[in-house]
């Protein structure tokens, strides 16, 4: 492998781990964790939620970092210029981004304090649902955009952007 093949390696690596482990670790708390809790009392319970959701906060802030990092750089420096031209490829990744961002607040709101948000964190058990499928949304969008859309060389994207051009005027 050549150097200049590490770092895309490196970012796609870490940013395909990280969204395994907080989407994973939701689907755990809903499933796993969620049903089990509710055969404590009440003290317990609470002790137990504030426990894990203490442990829980880094995993979240800190994979929204690198999320947000790995795929800046993954987009910008990869997959935007392997893409130029290709209008309907980008039009996905800002959908998908714009879902990101929405699951990366109600991954905040979950794992947060604030009372602004506490709506939120009552309906725990909903908007990890939500949550579960904006992500399996986000990973059919990733999947289509890496096999269902291939780049194109610079040469082939000029040649769509005329024809497409010739298109559109006739």
């Amino acid at each position: 492998m050549e150097n200049e093949q590490l770092l895309p390696l490196i970012s796609r690596v870490v940013h395909v781990a990280t969204a395994i482990v907080l989407v994973g670790g939701s689907v755990f708390m809903r499933f796993a964790l969620m049903p089990a809790a509710e055969e404590l009392g009440q003290a317990e319970h609470d002790g137990l939620r504030e426990r894990v959701l203490g442990r829980w906060r880094r995993f979240v802030h800190g994979g929204i970092a690198l999320l947000l990092l790995s795929g800046l750089y993954n987009y910008l420096a990869v997959m935007r210029p392997a893409h130029q031209g290709d209008g309907p490829y980008h039009m996905l990744v800002g959908i998908k981004m714009l879902l990101a961002l929405v699951l990366f607040f109600l991954a905040s709101a979950l794992v947060g304090r604030s009372q602004a948000l506490k709506g939120l964190r009552d309906k725990a058990r909903r908007t990890l649902v939500v949550m579960i499928a904006l992500a399996a949304l986000i990973v059919a969008i990733s999947g289509y955009l890496k096999i269902g859309s291939v780049p194109r060389t610079s040469g082939e994207a000029e040649t769509a952007m005329v024809i497409g051009f010739w298109d559109r005027v006739a």
